[in-house]
């Protein structure tokens, strides 16, 4: 039995020691270190080399985030974040996502209860999935926003997509409209907040299509992703809300605990739908949920993307998109993949036309969607 060793990093004895308890009761698992501080758990990882690291964000002398940093430039190594249910905490945690980090946890409360048990029990899952990761050269440490070259209506656009508005050919501003002829929708899990940093920062203002996306992700951390790829974007990205009227230009998130379906009204309207039936595959978005729901709507040229995730949701709806007559279908290749297996799953069902690298999917997307404006 493969036994793989841990480093704890945590600045307070009394969670080191909780944390190195809960792994330790996984015989997989071996705890060889702890460190104070992300200073101190820089210089570990260098010592002990470590399988896995779990890492608390707000740490002195060093924080969590830096420390990732530092680790993932100089020797890239799995880390799991241990992440609080706040508002900062979420926002935090979607910067070390971004940053290299494979996955995160809620961190103990450190009482003895169901609740402990259910983190010990994810703490494993997540600490397994992670020593199986893919660390590699290709995805640097810290992702930089691409440089695009845009004209300045563009530039406009980018500065008024809060307002859901872009600009006309003379540079007049009108409202992002809600008439389109294609859709694009994503879905992705471990590693996705990475992935969608790539990809989402990459499609040009203005584009011609909403853009529908299902990462798996528990409520609160779903808004503080949407609001970071914001940040970084030319297009509008925001949680998405029941009942919100499909805009070309912008990116909907499926909120934590809500699936995500697309459905038209009485005006043939595109709207969004966010139901609490059960989770499919465990999962609640999910991204089957969410391409199922486009299967009926063969008058859009629809575009569906799988990006790195562990299991198979996607694959089964990809499969049947494709052969109800979608445009297009991606599934990114294993080189640029965290975990190798949403994607793995709809290429072996036959169900991608194109297998592509991270940082190539938004390009295919732009070529196929915005040529309709040409």
């Amino acid at each position: 039995m493969a036994i793989y060793n841990i480093l704890v990093v945590d600045d307070s004895v009394f969670m080191r020691k909780i944390v190195s308890d809960l792994i330790s009761e996984n015989p997989h698992f071996k705890v060889i270190g702890t460190a104070k501080n992300g200073q101190d758990a820089i210089e570990q990882v260098k010592l002990l080399r470590p399988d896995a690291v779990t890492m608390d964000i707000e740490m002195p002398v060093m924080n969590g985030l830096d420390a990732l940093k530092h680790i993932m430039e100089e020797q890239p190594t799995p880390v799991i974040m241990l992440s609080s249910l706040t508002q900062e905490g979420a926002s935090e945690t979607i910067r070390a996502l971004e940053l290299g980090a494979v996955d995160f946890i809620r961190k103990p409360s450190g009482s003895i209860s169901l609740d402990l048990y259910k983190v010990k029990l994810l703490l494993h899952e997540k600490l397994l999935m992670a020593v199986r990761s893919k660390m590699s050269v290709n995805q640097p440490a810290s992702v930089q926003s691409p440089v695009v070259k845009v004209n300045p209506l563009s530039l406009r656009s980018k500065m008024l997509k809060d307002n859901l508005k872009q600009t006309d050919s003379v540079g007049q501003t009108i409202p992002t409209t809600t008439h389109f002829s294609h859709v694009v929708a994503i879905g992705t899990s471990t590693g996705g907040p990475r992935a969608l940093h790539q990809v989402i920062s990459n499609i040009p203002a203005g584009f011609p299509a909403p853009i529908l996306i299902v990462q798996h992700m528990p409520p609160n951390f779903t808004k503080s992703l949407a609001q970071r790829l914001n940040d970084i974007s030319q297009i509008r990205v925001v949680e998405a809300a029941d009942g919100e009227v499909l805009q070309t230009a912008t990116a909907y998130v499926a909120p934590g605990g809500w699936h995500m379906v697309i459905h038209k009204d009485s005006n043939r309207t595109y709207k969004i739908r966010l139901t609490k039936d059960e989770p499919v595959s465990g999962h609640r978005p999910s991204v089957d949920v969410m391409f199922e729901s486009l299967l009926n709507m063969n008058e859009l040229k629809r575009h569906v993307v799988l990006m790195t995730g562990m299991g198979s949701d996607g694959a089964k709806g990809m499969l049947s998109l494709k052969q109800s007559g979608a445009t297009t279908t991606i599934a990114e290749a294993e080189e640029t993949c965290v975990v190798y297996g949403m994607p793995r799953a709809a290429v072996e069902n036959q169900a991608a036309m194109h297998v592509l690298p991270q940082q190539e999917i938004a390009v295919r997307l732009s070529r196929c969607v915005q040529n309709e404006m040409n």
